[in-house]
């Protein structure tokens, strides 16, 4: 059954006409607490009012803000292509006991302000914040003007020819004096997934043609092989830690969007093995985390991105929520062994700056729809709620 056009007087507000009110073909995101919303505000209900008029006030920002580009960039790649990607290695300074300072040495967790010489990193993040926000205004309040824009943001990075980016990152996070880019550098472009489930939102709108979806997806598939071929993109999906989990949350994601499913399902249940057994020891730690000068803030990093594997397995047949190896290693057990500093207990590693128990919060909440005993659910109830108004209360399972 179409959903009929629905016009506001004076206003550019529309609904996209759909066949049906079908969930959203996203991966990351809650497909059907999404449709469950969308609903909810067609039908004049007010119980997500103040977390879509959120979603609306920071879409209303970007709608005033331009477009980002990796061309603006003073700096050139060593290509000579302003169209490459290039980052400088965050946690890498001049040696003092060097005149040229080279090659630069590792101050692991403390941040070199020389990075903001290449901006593509920042301008990469407020392209995705701003997509995935348009997105969602559209999604729930069906107003073109947000499909619009973010159509436009979508084609100044991916398909304009004097905008885009090259698919590839081989200049990021390069370090002074020892190479002109890593596959660490892989991790900058992990809210690339924002954009992929973007573009489910943005299904159906005459905003958004699809030639338009269709130039996003080669640029995907170009990228992916890039991922999968590259000097940069093999070394990371072998790294040990939280950048080969977040390599496979990438190359998966990739795959599911470009309807490459047997690929994400083989990336899935090779996890099991190679991050979930090879990373969580019995007893729930993340031993390669831990040593790192913000042990805290990297656990849940990594934790983070193993759930985000186990959702994106839910859309491959893959259960990953509740695998466990014979001797109990499984994300539970890593989030049974955070859990306590969450709620009072003295961390008892390094943590540079702020501890903040609160960053474990969103992961229990998602967790919460996948495991029901009595334990967790006593874990739960020491877990404050969230505002009305915070994106998490709009797409986090469970809520």
């Amino acid at each position: 059954m179409s959903i009929f056009l629905i016009c506001a007087v004076g206003a550019s507000v529309v609904f996209a006409q759909r066949s049906g009110d079908e969930a959203p073909r996203v991966f990351l995101m809650d497909a059907q607490k999404l449709q469950k919303i969308r609903q909810s505000v067609r039908a004049k209900d007010k119980t997500y009012d103040d977390a879509v008029a959120a979603i609306e006030r920071n879409a209303q920002k970007a709608l005033r803000g331009g477009t980002y580009s990796v061309t603006t960039k003073s700096a050139t790649p060593p290509s000579g292509d302003k169209h490459d990607y290039i980052s400088q290695a965050p946690y890498f300074w001049a040696d003092p006991n060097k005149k040229d300072g080279l090659p630069y040495i590792r101050r692991d967790g403390e941040r070199n302000p020389e990075i903001k010489k290449y901006p593509d990193h920042d301008s990469l993040d407020k392209m995705e914040s701003a997509v995935e926000t348009l997105a969602l205004a559209y999604y729930f309040k069906g107003d073109e003007t947000y499909a619009a824009k973010a159509d436009q943001l979508l084609k100044a990075w991916f398909t304009d020819a004097a905008t885009r980016m090259n698919p590839n990152l081989e200049y990021a996070q390069y370090v002074p004096g020892v190479n002109t880019g890593r596959g660490i550098g892989l991790i900058e472009t992990r809210g690339l997934t924002r954009v992929v489930d973007s573009i489910g939102l943005l299904a159906g709108s005459k905003s958004f043609p699809d030639a338009d979806k269709r130039g996003v997806e080669d640029w995907f598939a170009k990228f992916l092989q890039w991922m999968q071929e590259s000097k940069n993109g093999r070394e990371e999906s072998a790294s040990k830690n939280n950048h080969g989990t977040i390599y496979d949350v990438q190359s998966v994601s990739y795959a599911l969007f470009l309807g490459k499913r047997d690929l994400a399902k083989n990336i899935l249940e090779t996890a099991k093995q190679k991050r979930i057994a090879l990373q969580i020891e019995p007893d729930g730690r993340q031993p390669l985390e831990l040593a790192r000068t913000k042990a805290w803030s990297y656990s849940n990093m990594n934790l983070t991105g193993l759930m985000d594997l186990a959702v994106l397995g839910e859309s491959a047949g893959v259960d990953l929520w509740n695998f466990e190896t014979r001797d109990g290693r499984s994300i539970r057990r890593a989030l049974d062994y955070l859990y306590p500093f969450s709620v009072g207990e003295k961390w008892k590693y390094q943590q540079l700056g702020e501890f903040q128990p609160q960053a474990l919060f969103p992961l229990m909440r998602r967790a919460a729809a996948h495991f029901h005993d009595d334990k967790f659910k006593a874990m739960m109830a020491r877990i404050p709620a969230v505002e009305p108004s915070a994106k998490e209360y709009l797409l986090a399972e469970n809520n």
